[in-house]
């Protein structure tokens, strides 16, 4: 069965810190995936991996570590890093400005350093423990408008 995925609808991925918690041994790696998974599979919209994993990894190899929903959606990757203030939000930002123009995003993450305070965009996951309902249900709000 095929997905209909929004054009304009745009979740930037982490992993380490979302998909799994930061010190997470390697058998667990991915272990929060399936949270993702069940909600996109309901409610899919493109996945853009912004995680530095995108810097040792090709795109087709990231596709196959993930459960194979969110594998995909995954359209693409962030492209070089910045540095200075908050570089994440700034890659994210560059990446639209390359690609679409405009589009309605969030950013699954764990690096609250590196997006502005108070950003709307920004769901912030424990890096201890990863992705959980909460944010599940953060995403699930902007997923269904």
């Amino acid at each position: 069965m095929d997905i209909k995925v929004p054009v304009n609808k745009y979740l930037f991925l982490d992993f380490d810190g979302v998909l799994h918690g930061t010190t997470s041994s390697k058998e667990d790696l991915f272990s929060r995936a399936y949270l993702l998974e069940e909600i996109l599979k309901q409610f899919p919209c493109q996945i853009i991996i912004s995680s530095s994993w995108r810097f040792h990894y090709e795109l087709d190899y990231i596709r196959g570590l993930l459960p194979p929903t969110l594998g995909k959606l995954v359209k693409s990757k962030t492209g070089d890093p910045v540095t200075g203030r908050w570089p994440r939000y700034n890659e994210i930002l560059s990446y639209l400005q390359n690609e679409s123009g405009h589009a309605d995003w969030r950013a699954l993450d764990d690096a609250h350093l590196e997006f502005p305070p108070e950003c709307p965009e920004f769901i912030r996951c424990d890096p201890k423990r990863g992705l959980t309902l909460v944010e599940i249900r953060s995403l699930k709000e902007w997923l269904m408008i």
